[in-house]
């Protein structure tokens, strides 16, 4: 453990972008070999459009990357936050309550909120557009998404107490989860299930992309699975019976070109067919 601290705490900017390199292409691989549906779409298309995403997600970041160190830096110095608050345990699970509570506050609780408050639904509704879910569909967020979710991270970092070598782990297992559990990958049916019941499974992630209500609004959880099932947000649908994106943008020119992925936030809503959160 002590080498894991040691690694993500000077972890270079080069390794981390290995990760996520790593991860899409990893899962591509094994998608294209074991695939969950035989989609008939151009990949490398619909791959580009996600692709720009990741890229200005990666910008966001870098750019607004000194107030979360800025955070991290402030907690442990002050001795602020749930985790500098603790008794003396073992490092193991000092890093496994830290995960669990940035989990929940920077990928399940900002996601819930994203869904019930309107104006920020408009930016996420971009991830949801998506009707052919893969590996890539994970980084599928508009810019002002990623903004938010960047509050969320620091607002959990300062609420946590987290050190900054753990802010660096969790953002990189939050990376390779979600794009794991978005891959259009086939596991046995008996393995994704018991998964289900610790990590976000790529069956369970891919009930939250089924295009209505109220299996849109479930299982939001990103690496854990334990937030859901606590919440009571979780949901089972079978594979035979889902269906990818959103309701209100189910054509083409609605859902898989650029320009208009970027201005849907902007746009007038739509009035959904299935009552879908707009």
């Amino acid at each position: 453990m002590n080498e894991i601290v040691n690694y993500f705490s000077t972890i270079p900017s080069s390794h981390r972008s290995l990760i996520l390199v790593g991860g899409i292409t990893f899962f591509w691989l094994v998608e294209n070999t074991f695939p969950l549906f035989q989609m008939k779409y151009k990949k490398w298309h619909h791959a580009g459009i996600n692709f720009f995403f990741t890229f200005t997600t990666i910008v966001v970041n870098f750019i607004l990357a000194f107030i979360l160190l800025l955070a991290a830096d402030w907690t442990t110095k002050n001795n602020f936050g749930i985790l500098q608050w603790l008794p003396e345990m073992p490092l193991w699970l000092y890093a496994l309550i830290g995960l669990l509570l940035l989990d929940l506050i920077g990928a399940y609780l900002v996601h819930l909120i994203e869904h019930k408050v309107k104006f920020l639904w408009r930016f996420h509704l971009i991830h949801h557009t998506d009707t052919w879910i893969d590996t890539t569909t994970a980084n599928r967020h508009h810019p002002g998404e990623s903004v938010m979710r960047f509050i969320f991270t620091v607002l959990g970092v300062l609420i946590v107490g987290s050190p900054m070598w753990m802010v660096f782990l969790y953002q990189s297992l939050s990376v390779v989860f979600s794009q794991f559990n978005h891959a259009n990958i086939s596991l046995p049916k008996k393995l994704d299930a018991y998964l289900s019941y610790f990590i976000v499974s790529p069956n369970m992630h891919k009930v939250h992309h089924h295009y209505v209500l109220p299996y849109t609004d479930s299982n939001y959880g990103n690496i854990f699975s334990i937030w859901d099932r606590i919440f009571g947000t979780f949901t089972y649908l079978p594979k035979e019976e889902l269906v990818y994106g959103v309701d209100t943008h189910m054509r083409a020119e609605e859902n898989n070109q650029l320009k208009n992925l970027l201005k849907i936030p902007f746009q007038k809503s739509k009035s959904p067919k299935n009552k879908q959160n707009q």
